[in-house]
């Protein structure tokens, strides 16, 4: 089964395409271009590249968040265009679940915390056994305060291996109380479509069709979040 993949929750765009678990091509850009310029272009000369014909793709899947609003909607967006002409089926995944599959057969025992910076001292989060290279979820996805992800990671009592771009914020935040703790090496820190193919591959019993597929937030936007407080406040 040929999966491309799509992700964009953040500030580097990426996509892959990937069979039986080995990734064919993969492309990604960082450089402050939005996301809406750079995805479409870098996905249909990935697959020029390749010598695979979007028609010959099984499975379209995209990281449907947490993230930055607009980057999951562009995602999502994109996935959902690419997949109506010929129905192709399509699955989002979490964004942080395909984060942690970087330790995917990494010789480390322990908790993986997956870390999106969501501004406001606050993280998008969740936590994922690692065993034996094997990756497996403990939490659900959150927005945490860092405060009170500091306390779950101390009380996790085990080593714990920081991925995400909210890894680094988190490092210098709390590594001096935490024990046991690493912050992952750049190249595999942000988010990566070919994570986003891995865990897709899970499940991929759960695909949808297009006009089905939704992106998850985990908190409203800062526009409504503003509004509502100026609701409550009484002022318009």
């Amino acid at each position: 089964m040929k999966i491309l993949a799509v992700e964009s929750s953040a500030g580097p765009a990426s996509c892959a395409l990937a069979e039986e678990g080995r990734i064919l091509a993969s492309a990604s850009v960082h450089t402050g271009l939005t996301h809406s310029q750079t995805l479409i272009p870098m996905v249909d000369a990935m697959l020029k590249n390749a010598g695979v014909l979007l028609e010959e793709v099984d499975l379209l899947a995209v990281a449907a968040g947490p993230g930055s609003f607009t980057g999951v909607r562009i995602g999502v967006a994109a996935v959902k265009g690419l997949a109506f002409a010929k129905g192709t089926p399509c699955i989002g995944v979490s964004t942080l679940a395909a984060m942690a599959r970087v330790a995917d057969g990494l010789p480390f025992d322990g908790v993986v915390c997956a870390a999106m910076d969501a501004r406001c001292r606050q993280v998008y989060t969740a936590l994922f056994d690692c065993e034996g290279g094997q990756i497996s979820r403990r939490t659900p996805d959150e927005a945490l305060p860092l405060e009170e992800l500091e306390k779950r990671l101390i009380s996790c009592n085990k080593s714990i291996f920081l991925v995400g771009d909210g890894a680094e914020l988190c490092y210098n935040t709390f590594s001096a109380r935490v024990p046991g703790l690493t912050l992952a090496p750049p190249r595999l820190q942000f988010q990566q479509a070919a994570g986003v193919a891995a865990e897709a591959a899970f499940g991929a019993g759960e695909a949808v069709s297009a006009d089905r597929l939704q992106p998850v937030y985990l908190r409203l936007p800062q526009a409504e979040r503003e509004l509502r407080a100026r609701q409550a406040a009484g002022t318009r």
